[in-house]
Order: structure tokens, then sequence, then C-alpha cells
């Protein structure tokens, strides 16, 4: 175990693509924790020789944090910006917030803004966040909320997940000072509704995506769909209890297709919310509501995560007993299966090894190796009077290492493990 930074300050890791393909630095920010957006660095450190470097810093008062790395070098970074010369009119929220791609210290907008009528497609209305490349690096997923519905009926500000393509850079017409041009098409790719008939397979909130194989998934009919999302959606029980379930969106393969509006605007409307382009199909997975333990667990806060081969989607539930296992489900739609069968609760976010086959985890106070077909659990660490800090556990592109955070001396600090 080696701890990799000292200052008296936090550092924070998102819960996936914090390395650099060559496995050599991890990049963090420096929010304090909780739900502060104060951050005003983007940085990376040395696995190796600790060094640290800024890679961006924000100015004129926006602030920046939850960066994630491209797979490709040289790197990419990318991460959620918060305006500029805040004022009590647009100041950071769920819904004013923007993804950046910073490269040689430079951010440009991944997401465009219009939140003027005629809305412009392929543009936002103004809150993207948590944006992770996809295997290849050559698009990106993120969650979103929208200005427009939150000015319009809040109760219609629904959280949604999108997908940012380089098809084209939009330019919107400049109607407000707060639109902006961004670099990438980017769609809105789940469909929510603020009242789900209880029982059915809608939902009002899609949200901790991940993307689906480093090359999609197997069809039962052998084919390969190239492009897939899976994600948490809230359904609402007979009970009207909330019950998160596991969704996937296939996507379309082309470029081009994102452009083709399906069934309502892809822009939206001032009434409606940034639809999802032609072709697009959400499936729901998992139904749970019979369960003794109905749904998803939203504690410890994880992202659905899929095995490199596509095979499977990991997540974690609460067995018949109560305690919090990983279990995971095929794209294709079947019964989950239970991974582990412990007596202690997965306790984090999880990654899979990038050839497969095993989980980085917390359980039992400590970083753990998950057998992904056996559920056996090797011990990585040392089991510590508190655990680690779950929201994040980490991989490294090699498989040789993994990283976390630990409190010390009240201040979130980055470790690694080898894997041996």
């Amino acid at each position: 175990m080696k701890q990799l930074t000292f200052a008296p300050r936090h550092h924070q890791l998102t819960n996936i693509n914090v390395w650099t393909a060559d496995s050599q630095w991890l990049a963090y920010d420096v929010r304090p924790s909780g739900a502060s957006f104060t951050g005003l660095t983007i940085e990376r450190v040395n696995v190796e020789s600790g060094a640290t470097e800024i890679l961006y810093q924000a100015r004129d008062g926006a602030h920046v944090g939850v960066v994630t790395v491209s797979p490709d070098l040289p790197p990419r970074y990318v991460c959620i910006h918060g305006p500029e010369h805040p004022d009590a009119s647009w100041r950071y929220d769920f819904h004013h917030r923007r993804g950046v791609i910073i490269q040689n210290g430079v951010a440009e907008n991944l997401d465009a803004c219009d939140i003027t009528p005629p809305f412009t497609p392929g543009a936002l209305r103004g809150g993207s966040h948590v944006h992770v490349f996809s295997p290849d690096g050559s698009r990106l997923s993120f969650t979103y909320n929208d200005h427009v519905m939150h000015e319009w009926n809040r109760l219609e500000d629904l959280r949604n997940v999108g997908v940012a393509v380089p098809l084209h850079a939009v330019c919107p017409v400049k109607q407000h000072p707060r639109e902006y041009d961004g670099s990438h098409f980017c769609v809105l790719v789940s469909r929510t509704t603020s009242s789900p008939q209880a029982g059915s397979d809608e939902i009002n909130r899609a949200y901790e995506e991940g993307w689906i194989g480093n090359g999609g998934y197997l069809r039962p009919d052998g084919s390969r769909q190239r492009w897939a999302l899976a994600f948490i959606g809230d359904t609402r029980a007979e009970n009207g209890a909330t019950v998160p379930e596991v969704y996937i969106v296939d996507l379309p393969e082309s470029l081009n297709d994102y452009a083709q509006p399906g069934v309502a605007p892809l822009e939206g409307t001032a009434t409606q919310l940034p639809a999802p382009p032609h072709g697009v199909q959400q499936r729901r997975l998992t139904f749970t509501h019979q369960r003794r333990y109905p749904g998803l667990v939203t504690t410890p806060r994880h992202w659905l995560r899929s095995s490199p081969d596509g095979s499977e989607i990991a997540f974690l539930m609460r067995d018949d007993a109560g305690v919090v296992q990983l279990w995971s489900i095929s794209p294709c739609g079947s019964e989950p299966r239970q991974i582990t069968h412990g007596t202690q609760d997965m306790q984090s976010a999880f990654s899979w090894h990038p050839e497969g086959g095993s989980l980085a985890i917390v359980c039992d106070n400590s970083v753990m190796l998950c057998d992904s077909q056996s559920g056996e659990m090797r011990r990585l660490t040392q089991r510590s009077a508190t655990p680690p800090i779950g929201d994040a556990v980490v991989f490294s592109p090699d498989g040789r290492q993994i990283a976390w955070m630990n409190v010390v001396d009240g201040w979130q600090q980055i470790f690694t493990v080898e894997v041996s």
C-alpha cells in the first residue's frame, strides 16, 4: 500500500477513468468533502514519484471538479466546469454546469448551451456532469439536468443520461449571455417521466451510467450491438416506493444517426426535455419489486460497470438476509446472478480488472479483489478502523494497481496498492 498525496487538503478521485493510459498518473480534483463544489484546480499525481502537476485552474469565480481521463495518449482530461462570473441568477447548480475537455492547460467546452427558443439540436440547456470517455475514447457519456425545465417546472427537471459524439461542433445563435458553443454534438438517450405509472417500466430518474463492453455486447442471435450504456432507473412500486432498477439503452452506430430526431425534438421545447435520437432503445433489465429487499442499493453510491467483454453488468443489491452483495446481469436480459455471498456489506463503488475476471471493491474495511465467478474475496489492504472512502476503487489500465482514497489526519488522500 502506498500513499501518494500528503498536502493538508482533500484529494478526490472520480469513480472510473482516473488513470492515464500508461498507468503512470492519477487525475483528481481538490473539492472539499461533501456537496461543496468549490475546487479551483484539476491536478494529477505520478504514481511512481509522487510528483503533482496542476492541469487546469478555473478563473473568474468558476470552480471545477469530477475529472476523468481518456483511454489514449496523449491524455485528454474532462471535468465539470461551473459558470464564470456567477451571480444570483446563474450560479453553480445541477442545471448550471458544463463539461470541458482539457489539453495543455486549455479547456474547451464539450457541450454547447442554448436556453432560448428556438433551441438548437446538439446543444444542451445548462447542466451536464460526470463525463466519461467510451473505452475507445471516441465519445462520452454524462448525466444531465435542465435549466429550461427547472425554470418552467422544477418537477420536470429530471436527471437523465446523455451522450456527446464528435459529429461536429455546435454553435447556437447567442440570445443570452449564458449561452456558449461546444465541441461535441450532445443528446439525451434516456427517457423519463415525472409521474411513473406504479408497477410499470417508466422511470423518473436515470443516473450512474456505464459503457457496456470495450466493444459493445453480443446479442442472442450472435450479432454485435456496438454501442450501449447501462444506467440505474428509478421505478415506482405499487405501494408508491421508489425502486432503482438496471436499464440499458442501445445506441446508434453511425454518428450521423445521433442527429436524427425520434418521436420528439432532440433539442427539446419550452415544456419538454430534449429527447433521444431515432432508434435509441431503452430496456429494463432487472425486475426486483417482489424481492424481500427490492431494488439496487443507493448506499454505497455506485455506478453500473460492465465487464470488458460486455457480457455482464455489475451492480449492488441486498440479498434476502439484507446484506449488500455484488451482483451481475447480462445486457441481453436474464435473472441477476449473485456474485458475492459473504456476511459483510459491500462498502464502495467498484471497477473491473481490464482483462475481466475480477473486480476491485471495499468490503470489511479493506480494499478487496473479488473473483467475478466464484465471488471469492482476497484482502489487498489491512482491515482499518474505518472503511476506505467508497467513492472510487479503480484498477489501472495495466491491471497491476488499484487506486482509492483514505482519510489521513482529517484529509482525503490518494493511495495505491499492487495487485499480485
